[in-house]
């Protein structure tokens, strides 16, 4: 609709003034010195200080001068629940098996509504103040609407799935048809229009049967809603479905009529040639958590495709798993992660800066189904927006800044975050939640989870109170 030549100006909801806009737009331009307008939650206009305070006039103003605007960052894959509660306590030199059940599933099975969404606000707040504004949550086991509640207060952007597995015998298992009745049950309760919705979420693995994954892909076509689920971080999953179907998994899911522009993959590592090729084919997503393969020991070095799937026009993004695989939601350390592993291979074409930060950005976005909403810097998108302080020594002096976001470890330089059009942080502190209390709760929680699950964290130094550590013999 246009507006009528003598009609009033009116103000925007704020102007982000003066600062260097990468807007990943399909041209990939930069523009310097630009103005943004924000209004209704989106983004007006783009154009200079002067051009957009004469067509707002009165809007009020975010400063950026010396600074770099770029799109909200996307994690593509992020565990919400429980860990954030015990970060860095999972003994790093144990399995990823051996972390799943000796730690993990103890702890779901004591966690609770509270927990989770303390957890759930404690992620969001930190992954803001690193610069992420979108996180796909891949599941939560008993407390979804919980976790929805905590993102929202945090103010992120996110998507909200209830886990569903139906493997006989293991833990929180269901039969497939109440399995999918309580994911469409969350999905609805998490309608689209928000920035928090629903999505359909599987462990995946070799934990659904084929009736649980050819459900799950029909309800989410019903639904219109993505869906999700973990496949072959590790060979683990290679060698169930040889034996289970007698072939690869990927294959196993074609068959099934399941793959599809519509699901994500979470991990997708150990693929075979087959694997690769119907993935690209099927329009399938691939989630890459770089850290989580690393930290657990998955062979991603040995095994991993990913930069491949690039090369050959798929579909990727980037995740940071859990607080205890990927150890931070942090998806700039994934971006360098990623660009690192696939350098060390000296395969050429080289996955060059600008291509990964694009994975962190809008590529990430359209793998999740997101790249009409977000993932770049253009007129009619949401207004997920963060503002990096250049003024910071790690900026100096700045250099292409597709390798300096990428190789540089800005992501402390994050100053001010937008997400909706609503300033979340500014100035270095989250506008939207007390980060103190938020950090006592944490700490109480997170002792009174471990007592419940009968948990010890082993420390590798001894800690010595300093008044004993005086009276020692010298």
């Amino acid at each position: 609709m246009t507006t009528p030549a003598d009609a009033p100006a009116a103000p925007a909801d704020l102007l982000v003034v003066g600062g260097d806009v990468v807007t990943m737009a399909p041209g990939r331009e930069v523009v310097t010195g630009a103005a943004i307008a924000v209004a209704d939650a989106r983004i007006a206009a783009i154009g200079t200080p002067g051009e957009l305070r004469a067509r707002f006039p009165g809007s009020p103003e975010l400063d950026a001068r010396e600074c770099v605007v770029i799109p909200g960052l996307v994690n593509a894959h992020q565990h919400t629940t429980a860990d954030p509660l015990v970060r860095s306590m999972i003994p790093d030199d144990i399995s990823s098996q051996e972390a799943i059940f000796d730690w993990i599933v103890p702890l779901h099975d004591q966690v609770t509504g509270d927990d989770d969404e303390l957890s759930a606000a404690l992620t969001a707040a930190e992954s803001l103040l690193r610069g992420v504004t979108t996180l796909l949550e891949p599941g939560t086991v008993a407390h979804p609407l919980r976790v929805a509640a905590g993102l929202a207060l945090a103010g992120i952007r996110a998507r909200v799935g209830r886990w569903g597995w139906d493997v006989p015998g293991a833990a929180h298992a269901l039969p497939a048809a109440e399995t999918l009745a309580l994911q469409e049950e969350t999905v609805r309760a998490l309608p689209p229009g928000g920035t928090v919705t629903g999505w359909v979420t599987l462990v995946g693995h070799d934990l659904a049967s084929d009736e649980l994954f050819t459900g799950a892909a029909e309800l989410a076509e019903r639904l219109d809603v993505g869906l999700t689920w973990h496949v072959s971080p590790s060979a683990a999953d290679t060698r169930a479905y040889a034996e289970r179907a007698g072939t690869a998994p990927v294959l196993h899911f074609r068959r099934l009529g399941v793959l599809g522009p519509r699901l994500l993959l979470a991990h997708a590592v150990w693929l075979d040639d087959a694997e690769v090729d119907t993935v690209i084919e099927s329009g399938t997503a691939v989630a890459s958590c770089p850290g989580a393969y690393l930290r657990l020991g998955q062979g991603y070095g040995r095994a991993g495709r990913h930069a491949e799937l690039v090369r050959r026009g798929g579909r990727l993004a980037l995740g940071c798993d859990s607080h205890n695989a990927g150890d931070a939601p942090d998806v700039l350390g994934a971006a360098r992660l990623l660009a690192a592993l696939e350098r060390d291979r000296d395969e050429t074409p080289v996955l060059r800066a600008d291509q990964v930060f694009a994975l962190a950005t809008i590529d990430g976005a359209r793998a999740a189904g997101l790249g009409e909403l977000v993932g770049s810097v253009e007129v009619g998108k949401a207004a997920d927006l963060v503002v990096m302080d250049t003024r910071d020594l790690s900026w100096t002096p700045r250099g292409d800044l597709a390798t300096h976001l990428v190789w540089g470890a800005p992501a402390h330089t994050v100053r001010d975050v937008l997400v909706d059009g609503k300033v979340v942080v500014r100035d270095r502190r989250l506008t939207t939640l007390d980060a103190d209390a938020l950090r006592r709760e944490a700490a109480e929680r997170s002792a009174a989870l471990l007592r419940r699950a009968g948990l010890d964290v082993p420390h590798r130094w001894p800690v010595v109170p300093a008044g004993s550590y005086a009276r020692r013999p010298s």
